[in-house]
């Protein structure tokens, strides 16, 4: 059986992949969000069939965390964005 774990300092204690650094949002993004197969996202990422499925229904059971883990996401994005520093311009331009 998979086991879904949350563990200190590993992926800054998202739910991942016991045993992997792959988090339950990535496997359930790459099959939600690009349509590939769990067969497909399994090949892609190494793991077993098994455990792109327990990452979809711990995903599913859990939505209001994965809310709040896109949210997080997006916040820090927009954060980096804002203090990111701009390539400078090209010499001769």
């Amino acid at each position: 059986m998979v086991d879904i774990v949350r563990t200190e300092g590993v992926l800054g204690g998202k739910p991942c992949l016991d045993g992997r650094r792959i988090s339950v949002l990535r496997v359930a993004e790459l099959v939600l969000n690009t349509g590939r197969s769990p067969e497909d996202a399994a090949d892609q990422l190494g793991i077993s069939l098994a455990e792109v499925h327990a990452a979809l229904a711990y995903y599913y059971e859990h939505p209001e965390e994965m809310h709040e883990l896109r949210r997080e996401r997006r916040d820090l994005e927009a954060e980096l964005r804002e203090t990111a520093l701009s390539p400078p311009d090209p010499v001769g331009q």
